[in-house]
């Protein structure tokens, strides 16, 4: 069962030990972290999966809550640094 963590959704994922292994040999050479690369390649294959138009939405919506995101933690902090000083 997924768990929200955010915006975003935290998933277990069970793989065969010899396609794993072919995972962190692909992650290493292209020097990213295992699961930052399962996460591109689930988007690409969802990018390929579906209609443009219908991805590219999602795509942008994504895009428009992790702006919202960082804009609430720069005032924050903002905000914080007023009641320090």
């Amino acid at each position: 069962m997924p768990v929200r963590q955010g915006h975003k959704w935290y998933c277990q994922l069970l793989l065969d030990l010899n396609r794993y292994t072919l995972l962190e040999e692909l992650a290493a050479k292209r020097g990213k972290k295992v699961t930052a690369l399962i996460r591109d390649l689930v988007y690409l294959g969802l990018q390929t999966a579906l209609p443009p138009d219908e991805y590219k939405a999602a795509e942008e919506a994504d895009a428009e809550l992790w702006a919202e995101s960082v804009r609430r933690r720069v005032q924050g902090r903002m905000r914080s640094r007023e009641l320090d000083s």
